[in-house]
């Protein structure tokens, strides 16, 4: 049993680092707190956190075709550039309307659970991501090819991710609250941050440093100081 709660921990530390750093997927569950509030982001975080597991387990279980659908992740690259600058436009033009308030990307009719789910579909820098993490993993044998691993594995990872977008979702609650009166601040300040996802994601889709390009090299997408937090628990 013992190895199991180290793979379930390892996997929520993993997945709870890695959804700390801003991104497309929890700064829009920040925005929809503030717009929609909290069960609406619940749910947004709740679809995207779906199709995470599914891709994390496609890579333990079909490496070799993941690896090969190259053309598959370069198009999704597109599709994700296109999509965070939707959301910078929507969230500069709702900050230069005041009485526009919500992002009318994130704002739509789509049901939010739907909306978390297409919009972490079409995210390929996850995939890579867990593919890299999965094969270091597997590598120190702290993963093992076995069901009950990957059971473990999976279970904490959507723990941590969750964990990384509550966050988010009530920080960005307490920054709305705090500037009750000038939200349209709050909207420069996401749009900007998509704005610079968007720049950065073109940067690396113009030099070659895309999701296929990390599918070849993942060990690349992995700090430091994980690595080693990872081998002092073995």
């Amino acid at each position: 049993m013992r190895p199991l709660i180290k793979i379930f921990f390892t996997g929520m530390f993993v997945s709870f680092v890695g959804s700390l750093p801003l991104g497309t997927l929890n700064i829009a569950a920040m925005q929809i707190s503030v717009s929609d509030g909290i069960m609406a982001a619940m749910m947004f975080s709740m679809g995207s956190l779906l199709v995470e597991i599914v891709y994390v387990r496609l890579s333990l279980v079909a490496m070799d075709w993941i690896r090969k659908q190259e053309k598959i992740l370069k198009a999704l690259e597109w599709v994700t550039l296109v999509i965070v600058l939707a959301l910078a436009a929507s969230s500069f033009y709702a900050a230069m309307h005041p009485e526009v308030k919500k992002n009318v990307v994130l704002s739509s009719s789509l049901p939010k659970f739907v909306l978390g789910l297409v919009m972490s579909a079409v995210n390929p820098v996850q995939i890579p991501f867990w593919f890299g993490w999965s094969t270091v993993l597997f590598t120190k044998k702290v993963l093992l090819p076995r069901k009950d691993h990957y059971n473990s594995y999976i279970i904490g990872i959507g723990i941590g991710t969750f964990a990384g977008n509550c966050i988010f979702i009530f920080g960005g609650l307490l920054i709305a609250n705090s500037i009750s009166n000038n939200q349209h601040i709050l909207n420069w300040i996401i749009g900007g941050i998509f704005a610079i996802t968007a720049i950065i994601q073109l940067i690396r889709i113009i030099r070659k440093k895309d999701a296929a390009h990390n599918m070849e090299h993942p060990e690349d997408l992995i700090p430091e100081f994980e690595k080693k937090i990872i081998d002092s628990k073995n």
